[in-house]
């Protein structure tokens, strides 16, 4: 007997047009902002996708809240001209995920950079 099965994720047209949505914010272009301003102006957006999108199946969410975390590092990257190296800037954000856990929202899901 085969059951049917119903996964309440999100959709793909509702992940593309969020990921549309974060590509027009131009995060890693915001360099006179410091870490805690961006906080202040993605928290309250990306709380409420997480709060509709991921009720029931968070782990669908996972693409999207890593691309705002490698926009991040993109934005380490164009603000500190000494973290310019890949391996440094994610290094860097590494460190502030440990020390500021609580800083981004979305870290609670998805706090690694991979």
């Amino acid at each position: 007997m085969t059951f049917p099965c119903f996964l309440p994720a999100i959709s793909k047209e509702a992940l593309k047009r969020l990921s549309s949505e974060l590509r027009g914010w131009r995060i890693h272009l915001r360099t006179g902002h410091t870490f805690a301003q961006l906080a202040r102006v993605i928290n309250p957006i990306v709380r409420g996708w997480m709060q509709y999108y991921g009720a029931f199946y968070h782990s669908a969410l996972k693409p999207l809240l890593r691309r705002i975390n490698a926009y991040l590092v993109r934005w380490i990257r164009r603000k500190y001209k000494r973290l310019a190296g890949f391996k440094k800037a994610k290094d860097c954000f590494q460190g502030i995920t440990q020390r500021y856990p609580g800083m981004f929202a979305h870290w609670r899901l998805c706090r690694n950079f991979w």
